[in-house]
């Protein structure tokens, strides 16, 4: 079904030389007019069921000896749920586990290059754009990490101002594309946002995965007409769909219809209504052919020829008929036709060669520096918690109020008996705020999950640009300022000793804590997919901690075969040197109410003397002298490296980067 030329299209940008190789030749070329063929292509999970204690494992084919080429044009794979079109999709993209996979993957009868993926495009269903961010600011981003630094910046700008213009975003280009909580454009312009980002490298090849989800009938016609308009600019686009309307149908320059991980049809799009009519199921007036399609798949079409009524038992049209009609149209594929032109064409590519794809042997590869992307990455991040006040202004407020709460309660400590019992339970409470508000720290990694694993694995920039971008970015000022804040109001109003080095000994135990606290947060959340779970583990990791800081139990008396858990507890170490900062050289009273502007009002020697800091600090078990206070810093120090390293080696060999 042909479609007439539109005068208004130009082309989206000119040509880049991307460094693939399609021919023997040492010379660059572009991906401009390749055909992508895939050869025998079978894909088999192992899924466990049961319960732990009696798991099993079961083997499923999610593809089953699939084959095809994928030439310049709009090549749609359609499909029921589950039938293997998205996983067939991600295979070609080289974004699959190769674990279970066999198969060929060509380009243009040569195989893909290892770095395949981060040469072409990938368009993923769920939105993967910075919603605080405007729509320029994200392809400012995407430019500024996809193409080398010797592409001068003016030429970056030319060309993220051609895509704008060329989608259609140009009156929108400077507005935030938004989040759940701030307003931005609408659902088809984030999509055009989407398809933006992966345009700055001019790929030949694009691939979208079901790109009208979530989008109105109108919205997803213009983003089919805009894939249109790109393909006769030479470009290769392949994208999974479920069920389009007429107008998008009839759009498509080819078909691939999967069912049950079978190929039922692959050929022009125009030739699909005819050969579903030779095989007695004909189309009605009217009728989607997209939706009819999935009634003959799914076994319930009224559309069945009559000739062919009496070939089909009505036992197999109901409950079991489905699979039975898609292994029946499977069989008549594999002798029609475009079974044979398909083989005959594939062998054509490859040139009778047997040529081997290694799965495998895919690697990432990048066109910074890692400098240049902790720059970028940090930048953005910065950007991210300044557009995002609900989360980072309100974080600072809370502190702010929080601490004028604490420091009214416990205002104006004294050195007698109270003053002891005041002192203590203060420190104990600033130690488990800064714990417990550290577990906001748990969305960090999870929010972005989706947006950190497509650009990762798309080469904008490498894992450890990323983690340490997110601590110096995000992590560093959201845990810093909060506890400047807490220090500076509480200090004073409570009344600790006025010297300037237990103030600012103070305010850096705290930022301990609070780093050490998020830390173990990032460890408990890299790699989980539910904000939920990691909250939980979080909050049950500090109850057992705050058991062993040293104020609801005294740590000495505790069993021996026990004890050994104070040694993993964040709130010991914490409390004890606010402690040791703050108990020695003080001389606490029987009814006095001396405060630290007054002299103290007995002495040792007195009847009225109740205890020395010293002593207090003896009965608790925490060393005298610099080294109790430093060594908990440094039990700090030494916990918080360790959480980071989980967090980062968690996020290395997350499953879905392979």
């Amino acid at each position: 079904m042909a479609v007439k030329n539109s005068h208004t299209a130009v082309q989206i940008i000119e040509p880049v030389n991307n460094g693939l190789h399609v021919s023997d030749k040492p010379k660059k070329q572009s991906l401009q007019g390749a055909s992508l063929s895939f050869h025998n292509i079978n894909y088999r999970v192992k899924i466990k069921t049961g319960l732990i204690c009696c798991r099993k494992v079961v083997e499923r084919d999610i593809l089953k000896d699939v084959h095809g080429i994928m030439r310049p044009g709009l090549n749609a794979i359609l499909g029921p749920t589950g039938s293997g079109k998205s996983s067939l999709l991600d295979v070609l993209a080289a974004r699959k586990d190769p674990h279970g996979l066999s198969g060929d993957v060509l380009v243009d009868g040569k195989p893909q290059p290892p770095n395949f993926k981060c040469l072409t495009g990938y368009v993923v269903q769920d939105d993967v754009v910075m919603g605080t961010l405007t729509i320029r600011e994200n392809l400012q981003f995407s430019a500024a990490l996809r193409l080398p630094r010797s592409v001068r910046q003016k030429e970056k700008d030319e060309r993220i101002n051609k895509i704008i213009k060329e989608l259609g975003l140009t009156k929108v280009a400077d507005a935030k594309v938004g989040t759940q909580l701030i307003r931005g454009v609408s659902g088809g312009e984030r999509k055009r946002t989407n398809i933006g980002m992966e345009l700055i490298t001019d790929p030949g090849i694009l691939f979208l995965d079901e790109p009208t989800t979530g989008l109105d009938a109108s919205t997803a016609n213009a983003v089919l007409l805009l894939l249109k308009r790109m393909s006769r600019q030479g470009k290769t686009i392949i994208f999974s769909i479920h069920q389009p309307r007429y107008s998008i149908f009839r759009l498509f320059s080819s078909m691939t219809l999967l069912a049950g991980g079978r190929m039922l049809y692959h050929g022009p799009a125009e030739d699909a209504l005819n050969y579903f009519t030779q095989l007695g199921y004909e189309c009605e007036s009217h009728n989607n052919p997209a939706d009819f399609f999935l009634d003959v798949i799914n076994g319930d079409s009224t559309a069945v020829a009559l000739s062919k009524l009496e070939e089909l038992d009505i036992g197999e049209v109901n409950d079991g008929g489905s699979q039975t009609v898609v292994e029946k149209l499977a069989s008549e594929f594999s002798n029609s036709i475009y079974y044979r032109e398909t083989k005959a064409e594939l062998e054509k590519l490859s040139n009778g060669d047997k040529v081997k794809t290694n799965f495998f042997s895919r690697q990432i590869t990048y066109n910074t520096s890692f400098f240049h992307q902790l720059k970028w990455v940090s930048k953005r991040s910065i950007k991210n918690l300044l557009g995002n006040p609900q989360a980072s202004i309100a974080q600072v407020m809370v502190s702010l109020i929080l601490a004028l709460i604490v420091g009214a309660i416990f205002f104006g400590v004294k050195q007698n008996e109270n003053g002891i019992q005041n002192r203590v339970g203060s420190l104990f409470f600033i130690t488990t705020n800064q714990c417990f508000g550290s577990v906001s720290a748990i969305e960090l990694f999870i929010v972005e999950k989706k947006i950190f694993i497509h650009e990762y694995i798309s080469g904008y920039y490498r894992l450890s640009s990323y983690f340490f971008s997110k601590l110096m970015g995000d992590l560093l000022p959201m845990r810093t300022l909060p506890a400047i804040i807490f220090t500076s109001i509480i200090y004073f109003m409570i009344g600790f000793k006025p010297t300037v080095g237990s103030f600012f000994t103070m305010m850096f135990t705290l930022m301990m804590i609070s780093y050490t606290a998020t830390s173990m947060a990032l460890a408990i959340a890299a790699g989980q997919d539910v904000v939920a779970v990691a909250n939980l583990l979080m909050t049950i990791s500090f109850v057992f901690m705050i058991i062993f800081s040293g104020l609801l139990v005294n740590v000495t008396s505790i069993m021996d075969w026990i004890s050994w858990l104070k040694y993993f507890s964040i709130p010991r170490y914490g409390l004890t040197a606010l402690q040791a900062n703050e108990f020695p050289n003080l001389v606490f009273c029987r009814n006095s109410t001396a405060t630290y502007n007054e002299p103290s009002l007995c002495n040792i020697s007195s009847p009225t003397f109740l205890t020395t800091g010293e002593d207090y600090l003896l009965n608790q078990g925490i060393e005298l002298g610099g080294w109790g206070l430093w060594q908990n810093h440094l039990a700090l120090a030494i916990m918080t490296l360790i959480f980071l390293t989980i967090a980062y080696l968690k996020l290395y060999f997350m499953k879905k980067l392979t």
